[in-house]
C-alpha cells in the first residue's frame, strides 16, 4: 500500500521556500493563453497555509484598484508555479488570518518581524 501512496504523490517544488503565515510574498505563475505561456505575478500576504502532502496549498491577499481584496490559493506542489520570492516576514499570533478580509488601508499592515 505504501509504494501505492508514494507512486501518486507529486514531486516537491523545489522553487518554493519555507512560507509562513503573515509573509508577504511574490508568486510567479505560468499562464496559458492559446498556445503562447507567459509568467504572471501575485504579490500579497499569506493569510492561510494547509499542511498536507499533496494537498497542501496557501492562500495569498492582495488589495487590487479600488480597495477590492483578491484572494488566490496556490497549490504548493504544483509545477505550474515558476517561483516564490519571500519579500518580508510579517509579525502574526495567529495560524490564518481571516480577520485581515474586513480591514484595509492602515489597519491592513502587519509588523515587520527582524529575525536574529
Amino acid at each position: 500500500m505504501n509504494e501505492l501512496l508514494k507512486a501518486v504523490e507529486a514531486k516537491p517544488n523545489e522553487n518554493i521556500p519555507p512560507l509562513r503565515t503573515g509573509d508577504s510574498v511574490s508568486v510567479h505563475v505560468k499562464i496559458k493563453e492559446g498556445d503562447r505561456e507567459r509568467i504572471q505575478e501575485f504579490k500579497g500576504t499569506v493569510i492561510r497555509l494547509r499542511k498536507g502532502k499533496n494537498e497542501s496549498s496557501f492562500t495569498v491577499r492582495r488589495l487590487a484598484s479600488n480597495g477590492i481584496g483578491v484572494e488566490r490559493t496556490f497549490l504548493l506542489r504544483s509545477p505550474r508555479l515558476e517561483k516564490v520570492v519571500v519579500e518580508r516576514h510579517g509579525e502574526v499570533r495567529r495560524a490564518q488570518l481571516y480577520f485581515m478580509r474586513g480591514r484595509t488601508g492602515r489597519s491592513a499592515r502587519l509588523k515587520q518581524k527582524f529575525e536574529e
